[in-house]
């Protein structure tokens, strides 16, 4: 999988991981397991999702990277919003008030760049990266974020019925990736409602990744 598939979905509005609302998990359980207002919280591989208008509303600021350009531009539309445009060498920065979304490649993106945050929001990175990619956009991440505490959405479910984006990924894939370094926590899941997709049946599940230091 590489960025021209991504690049297509969007072109085609082929979009059927995006949710039209916000989060369930996130809106019901993030500010209390956050424990501080006003936070800088980052969304790798963030797309147009509503949750960055759920994040902003409850005082929280937002950073985030997207691959699309074509999503951001319709992130900020959406928001009603215009943005300062920059370039970051191979990145494009979109910013406005309490909000920093950079088109391109993940991979490009760095700590100096990003700036300070407080939490990684990750809902659609990890479960949208086959599984040869998750071992180094994990520990890519890590080091861009300095090991900050992260809010990690996954779901699980029988690949033999459907195959990703986004895929499954287990609590033993997630202790894989980040048990060396935080301390991996369930914090709740739930049914997906209709299926995955409508196809399959799935558990969406939140993570708590603390340090336990």
């Amino acid at each position: 999988m590489d960025s021209d598939f991504w690049h297509k979905r969007w072109q085609n509005n082929e979009l059927g991981w995006h949710e039209g609302d916000v989060n369930g998990l996130l809106a019901a359980h993030f500010d209390d397991w956050a424990s501080a207002g006003g936070q800088r919280v980052f969304l790798p591989l963030c797309g147009k999702t509503r949750d960055i208008a759920w994040l902003l509303s409850a005082g929280h600021r937002v950073a985030g990277i997207e691959l699309s350009r074509a999503a951001v531009e319709q992130l900020f539309a959406e928001l009603g919003v215009e943005p300062v445009i920059s370039r970051h060498g191979d990145l494009e920065h979109f910013q406005a008030e309490g909000i920093d979304i950079f088109a391109g490649d993940l991979f490009e993106l760095s700590a100096q760049a990003l700036g300070p945050l407080d939490v990684v929001y990750d809902r659609a990175a990890l479960v949208a990266l086959p599984d040869g990619m998750r071992d180094r956009y994990s520990a890519y991440l890590m080091e861009l974020t300095g090991r900050a505490p992260q809010f990690l959405l996954c779901f699980e479910y029988d690949q033999r019925e459907m195959d990703g984006p986004p895929f499954s990924v287990t609590g033993d894939e997630v202790r894989r990736h980040y048990g060396e370094h935080y301390d991996v926590q369930l914090i709740a899941s739930r049914e997906v409602d209709g299926g995955l997709k409508g196809i399959c049946a799935a558990t969406e599940i939140a993570w708590s990744l603390q340090s336990p230091d």
